[in-house]
């Protein structure tokens, strides 16, 4: 029988890269308001715009 391991399970598409940008006062305004309307944070609203660009 094997031994469980302890800890977060491994995910089916891990997030392994990392990204480090630079706004404006107004994107990051822009960030925040979309993210307080859709009660999300930062990471996943740019995530969101990242896949409505995808979309396009």
């Amino acid at each position: 029988m094997p031994i469980k391991k302890m800890g977060r399970p491994v995910s089916d598409n891990p997030k392994n890269f990392r990204l480090d940008i630079r706004l404006t006062k107004d994107e990051l305004e822009t960030l925040d308001d979309y993210c307080t309307r859709k009660g999300v944070k930062r990471p996943q609203g740019l995530r969101d715009g990242i896949k409505a660009l995808k979309k396009m």
